[in-house]
């Protein structure tokens, strides 16, 4: 069906919004039922913990490819494809019978969801212009936040009631359905010459400038995103003693404010633009912003209520999301739409496997019994670090032409 008017474009965006939330619910179900999942496949930790990595890397190399295969087949085909491969790897999960297909299952979720983030990027460029498609980002970012608070409330319900199958075959479903809505709507895209499978330059993209900078503020940025996935739920036990059945809270109040974060990340800049600031002005004021909220962090490890320390913490994820909206918003300014997908997913790439690292520091910190100070460190001065490396890599962020972006008139995508 073919969907017209000036609210068409907002439908797409609750697609988008729709499958990263689904893309998140995958991905954490497996930390959601570890316990039952253990004793179901006499997992070690070291078999959890190698099944994590695989997860990890399978995702970052899987980016060098999945945003380039966007650019190469189109967005709305490849993007249907991408949620059918990794809708169906999730439910294949159900079905595993031994642990090495279970990992099978697992590796396959990786690279099918690493089209995730260079899909809905490429889809605010094809749909939006430069005056709302930092808003359609910012809501777009908005999802992984609600997949992350949701998940912990349906999720473990529906495994007690149904068993463990059943919460992989059902957010498997939802992600089958949603592959057939798409595929039925019709929008009329404002690039043209995203809408169409197009030749990518992808060698020159690779080795520009601007591609340097949004993977090294990925780099910076990503690796406390990651951070704060994997051990924020330690830092509240080790530092407040709270135990498991009282994390949720606070851990919940540090992501609602991060998906806040995510909206006004592109609420700022649009508003900034609209009362005449430059594009590159309006970016790299917004990002400022958001990186000297982040500074306060290091005061985590001496603070003795876990609600301020939450507070904090949060303020980190609100700046992230605001932040990493902006590197997004950066990369559609300076891209034309028919290569976004390929240079975000080459940054994506480098963000999802350098932050590995950060993973790996905190574990060597805890041995050596540093706690969680030198981390919080690093996380307060890597947005200021990020940001440096846009400014002195792009100088100015000049935006692509909207006249090279195509009139809008075919009524696809």
């Amino acid at each position: 069906m073919t969907i017209r008017g000036g609210t068409a474009r907002w439908i797409i965006v609750a697609m988008v919004f729709v499958a990263v939330m689904l893309n998140y619910v995958d991905r954490q179900i497996l930390a959601l039922l570890k316990p039952t999942l253990e004793a179901q496949f006499r997992w070690s930790n070291r078999d959890y913990a190698t099944l994590g990595i695989a997860f990890q890397i399978s995702t970052a190399f899987a980016f060098l490819g999945t945003g380039w295969f966007l650019d190469r087949v189109g967005l709305r085909l490849g993007f249907a494809l991408g949620v059918l491969v990794w809708s169906l790897a999730g439910m294949a999960h159900a079905f595993a019978t031994t642990v090495p297909a279970f990992f099978a299952a697992r590796i396959l979720l990786g690279i099918a969801e690493s089209v995730g983030t260079p899909a809905a990027v490429k889809t605010a460029a094809t749909y939006f212009n430069h005056k709302d498609r930092q808003l359609a980002l910012g809501i777009g970012n908005i999802a992984p936040n609600v997949g992350a608070i949701v998940t912990p409330l349906f999720i473990p319900v529906l495994a007690v009631a149904y068993g463990w199958q059943a919460a992989f075959l059902l957010a498997g479903g939802l992600g089958v359905v949603w592959v057939g809505v798409w595929l039925a709507i019709r929008v009329r895209p404002v690039a043209l010459d995203a809408v169409a499978p197009a030749p990518v330059p992808w060698l020159s993209i690779l080795r520009s400038r601007e591609t340097a900078a949004i993977a090294i503020a990925k780099i910076l940025s990503d690796q406390v995103w990651f951070f704060m996935l994997l051990w924020l739920p330690d830092l509240f036990h080790r530092l407040f003693g709270l135990p498991q059945g009282t994390l949720g809270l606070p851990i919940a109040l540090v992501y609602a404010m991060a998906a806040l974060g995510a909206l006004t990340g592109g609420y700022l800049p649009t508003r900034l633009i609209a009362h005449g600031w430059s594009v590159n002005r309006a970016r790299k004021t917004t990002m400022l912003g958001y990186a000297l909220l982040v500074l306060p962090v290091v005061f985590v490890q001496s603070e003795s209520n876990p609600w301020v320390a939450a507070v904090l913490l949060g303020l980190v994820l609100f700046a992230h999301q605001g932040f990493s909206t902006n590197v997004f918003g950066v990369t559609t300014d300076i891209t034309p739409a028919r290569a976004v997908g390929s240079r975000i997913g080459m940054a994506a790439f480098c963000g999802n496997l350098c932050s590995i690292g950060m993973i790996a520091f905190q574990a060597h910190a805890l041995e050596h019994g540093w706690g969680y100070a030198p981390a919080l460190a690093i996380c307060a001065g890597s947005y200021l670090a990020a940001l440096l490396a846009i400014h002195l890599l792009i100088p100015v962020i000049v935006p692509v032409d909207e006249s090279e972006r195509g009139d809008g008139l075919v009524a696809v995508h």
